[in-house]
């Protein structure tokens, strides 16, 4: 896909949503059944993901671990806004790879010390672009990556957040 192609498929969307900005609110929606001793099995758009402790809080390492999806949400989200980012602004990227890690605290997690912190405590996002873009280039495209990549927007910036819970009808 070129940036005239890009643009030939948003631009509509664009102008509907400058037209009608309610419209442009989508919820978007994941569910997941607890599962057999301590897991649950989440529904992705392609394949049920199985979903359990980390071995640093008790699994054995064979069911997903939230965190690492996390992560990979991040990997995901950021792929796909650099590529994008990079088609709209002429930005010819070969390949590349993108890498994110993030440090726990598990003593928080497992209240071993109410003062450690439960969730990350910091996020490192890294990208290895084949590109014969110059640093003042590659610093554009990281900055818009930055900036319009839904899930690191919601890590910088986390939205008003609740739960609920309640009895199961039956």
């Amino acid at each position: 896909m070129d940036s005239d192609q890009l643009r030939a498929i948003q631009a509509p969307l664009k102008e509907g949503y400058q037209q009608a900005p309610e419209s442009a609110v989508v919820t978007l929606e994941a569910a997941g059944d607890l599962g057999e001793g301590i897991s649950c099995s989440v529904t992705t758009g392609r394949a049920i993901a199985e979903v359990g402790l980390h071995p640093a809080s008790g699994g054995d390492g064979t069911l997903l671990c939230s965190g690492d999806m996390l992560l990979e949400a991040l990997v995901a989200c950021a792929g796909v806004t650099l590529r994008a980012v990079a088609t709209s602004i002429g930005i010819a990227v070969e390949s590349g790879r993108v890498h994110a890690e993030g440090d726990l605290d598990f003593r928080g997690t497992l209240a071993v010390d109410r003062e450690a912190p439960v969730g990350f405590r910091e996020i490192r996002l890294a990208f290895e672009l084949e590109t014969d873009a110059d640093q003042e280039q590659l610093d554009t495209l990281l900055k818009l990556t930055e900036r319009y990549c839904v899930v690191f927007q919601t890590l910088a910036a986390p939205p008003t957040l609740s739960a609920t819970a309640t009895r199961a009808a039956g």
